[in-house]
């Protein structure tokens, strides 16, 4: 009898076991703003091969930015090509729009779209155009009998109205509320899915306003502000993984059933990884360009940040003939140039955009205008010093950090002078009052390069000539 009982209690809980719920793993590997550098690739592929020999449920996704910052992707006869190929090899799965997609223009970006194997999403990128496709504000992906929805969203505050970038990138597109479409789709789809994740490129300030309105996402992989982010917010897990491929995000998502039980988030260094050899020789390919590569010229000291905005700056006024030269923060690519000899992809580096140089004659009346006007945006580039002259200036700016006026050390009030600038600042920056503006057929990098061609060794000038000054109210 005894024997009966054991036998039964046995079957019972072997029944019960089976009834359980299962418990499984899913690993989802992120990267964001990787920006072409391609020479990371061999490390991430480390990575995820790594992570898919392990895991028992493995999702490959980027948020956005993945060209535009590498001489060897962005000046290749079909720019982004090499980024494509590398991406669609390692197999992503899910990705969605940066503003950098679209350097290239929307007809190019159109044609792109059509090489990615990975599914694009964007919920708020409404295209009325035959040369741009309409993505999808959504996919849902099955994982081990798990379905995965991920919703994409991208910035539109800084054009204003469309992702940061000449204005002409975006005509016939159309960008609404990143935060209202994400959370309109994300209504739709959460009681379909098991999992739900955005993939947004708004930045993490943009990110923790839409969490504080919903908790609908249990994961927001974001991107565009280059941050190291891993944190909870409003019950929401909140990551991003930095910038230029130094690192990738692993989100650990554990399942009993279709309840999710536990999301944790690592940050992971790709220097940790031996170089993947297939897609180091495959990267080597790319790299060998001779033309790229050669020595142009040399710096005899390290320019700075600070210096190589004076640098691009003084460079287009000499060569325009103009009074002042007006380059502006976010188009200054590069931290750094080392001392030394600067090749020419390094100059591409700095400058990846094709910027042309625009003239044009302005008062400090109106110099000062523009420069309070950018200072006083509620962006990113706002509340900072955002544009470079090459005379020095202080911003006066009240307790509640608003420019109210701007100080010039060395202009004439009154008279007009002739400026030369980026053509981005030209087409896209508000409050511009000027005179006989043009914009020309010369590019900045080819200013640049020919200087160091002709002038080398330059020297570095990290002289910083533009301030902030707090003026207390009287």
């Amino acid at each position: 009898m005894k024997h009966f009982f054991r036998a039964s209690f046995l079957a019972v809980a072997l029944f019960a076991a089976a009834c359980m719920p299962r418990e499984r793993t899913l690993v989802i590997l992120s990267t964001n703003d990787m920006h072409a550098k391609i020479q990371r690739f061999p490390q991430l592929a480390a990575a995820v091969r790594a992570c898919r020999d392990t895991a028992q449920l493995v999702l490959l996704v980027d948020a956005g930015d993945r060209w535009t910052g590498n001489a060897f992707v962005d000046k290749v006869p079909v720019p982004g090509k090499p980024m494509i190929e590398l991406m669609n090899r390692l197999g992503y799965d899910v990705m969605t729009f940066g503003n950098h997609e679209f350097d290239h223009g929307q007809a190019f970006l159109g044609r792109m779209v059509d090489s990615i194997a990975a599914e694009i999403v964007c919920a708020n990128c409404i295209s009325d155009t035959c040369t741009f496709p309409q993505v999808v504000p959504y996919a849902v992906v099955e994982r081990g009998g798990l379905r995965i929805g991920i919703v994409g969203a991208v910035t539109n505050y800084e054009g204003p109205g469309h992702p940061a970038g000449h204005t002409a990138s975006f005509v016939g597109l159309e960008f609404p509320d990143p935060q209202a479409e994400a959370m309109k789709y994300a209504e739709e789809l959460r009681p379909k899915v098991d999992l739900l994740v955005l993939l947004s490129h708004m930045g993490d300030d943009r990110d923790l306003e839409l969490l504080s309105k919903t908790q609908l996402f249990d994961l927001v992989i974001g991107g565009h502000t280059h941050v190291e982010l891993d944190t909870l917010v409003n019950g929401t897990l909140l990551t991003q993984s930095g910038r230029n491929l130094q690192n990738v995000g692993a989100t650990t998502v554990r399942m009993r059933g279709h309840k999710v039980e536990s999301i944790d988030y690592r940050i992971v260094p790709l220097d940790a990884y031996a170089p993947d050899a297939e897609f180091a020789a495959q990267v080597e390919g790319y790299y060998a360009d001779s033309e790229l590569n050669r020595f142009i010229g040399k710096f005899a000291v390290q320019p700075d940040k600070a210096g190589l905005a004076n640098w691009m700056a003084r460079a287009i006024a000499e060569d325009a003939g103009a009074d002042i030269g007006v380059y502006h923060v976010g188009g200054v690519r590069l931290d750094s140039i080392a001392a030394g000899d600067v090749s020419r992809a390094r100059v591409y580096d700095l400058e990846p955009f094709g910027t042309r140089v625009a003239t044009l004659r302005m008062t400090p009346g109106q110099m000062r205008r523009m420069i309070v006007a950018k200072y006083n945006e509620d962006t990113r580039e706002g509340h900072r010093v955002d544009i470079i002259l090459t005379t020095p200036y202080t911003i006066l700016v009240d307790e509640l950090d608003r420019a109210v006026d701007v100080r010039f050390h060395d202009l004439r009030e009154g008279r007009v002078y002739t400026l030369a600038m980026s053509d981005y600042i030209y087409k896209n920056y508000k409050d511009l009052d000027y005179t006989d503006g043009t914009v020309t057929d010369v590019e900045v990098a080819d200013v640049l390069i020919n200087e160091l061609q002709s002038k080398s060794p330059l020297r570095a000038d990290n002289a910083r000539r533009q301030q902030v000054m707090i003026v207390p109210e009287r």
